[in-house]
């Protein structure tokens, strides 16, 4: 399977207004946030991604965006699985991690990180909200990034946990009243 090109859209200052205008339009959603991990022969590999969502209920299935030409993205199409880590309220420093640059890579990317091996092999994080753990069922090339459909093959919930969110550039907590 390849990754297919959806087709070319006008880019912002076509459109009439800056990707600086578009980020912060973009930034008014809040969104939940996690860590997409995958499993390959010799390491396995995370970053933080809230460009997610959930696309199917039969067959359950789930999409995530990543920066086309990334690691991250060669490693999900290698490795042909992928796991969803959404993380909670407590896993900020997580997020932080796994979206720096100078985070360690292969087999020290998760060595400081309690984390279990899912169905497919990829890492699942400890303490997370929820997991989902995906078998790539397609990808697909739109504007900069890959859109990765995953088939969920195992998942696991901690309804005590509350989500991490991210809006309007910061992390952000759920408050109950």
């Amino acid at each position: 399977m390849t990754v297919q090109d959806v087709a070319a859209q006008p880019t912002a200052a076509q459109a009439g207004f800056s990707s600086t205008e578009f980020r912060s339009a973009l930034g008014a959603f809040g969104t939940g946030v996690t860590v997409i991990t995958s499993r390959g022969p010799e390491h396995s590999y995370g970053m933080t991604a809230n460009a997610f969502s959930s696309l199917s209920l039969d067959p359950p299935l789930v999409l995530v965006c990543v920066i086309s030409g990334t690691t991250g993205a060669e490693t999900i199409e290698q490795n042909r699985a992928f796991a969803v880590n959404i993380l909670g309220a407590h896993q900020e420093p997580i997020s932080r991690y796994f979206s720096s640059r100078d985070r360690p890579h292969g087999e020290a990317a998760f060595s400081e990180i309690p984390h279990e091996s899912a169905v497919t092999g990829c890492p699942v994080l400890e303490g997370a909200a929820a997991y989902l753990d995906c078998r790539l069922a397609g990808s697909y090339g739109a504007g900069d990034h890959v859109i990765f459909i995953g088939e969920v093959m195992a998942m696991g919930v901690d309804t005590d946990v509350e989500p991490l969110l991210f809006h309007g550039g910061k992390y952000c907590k759920v408050t109950k009243e």
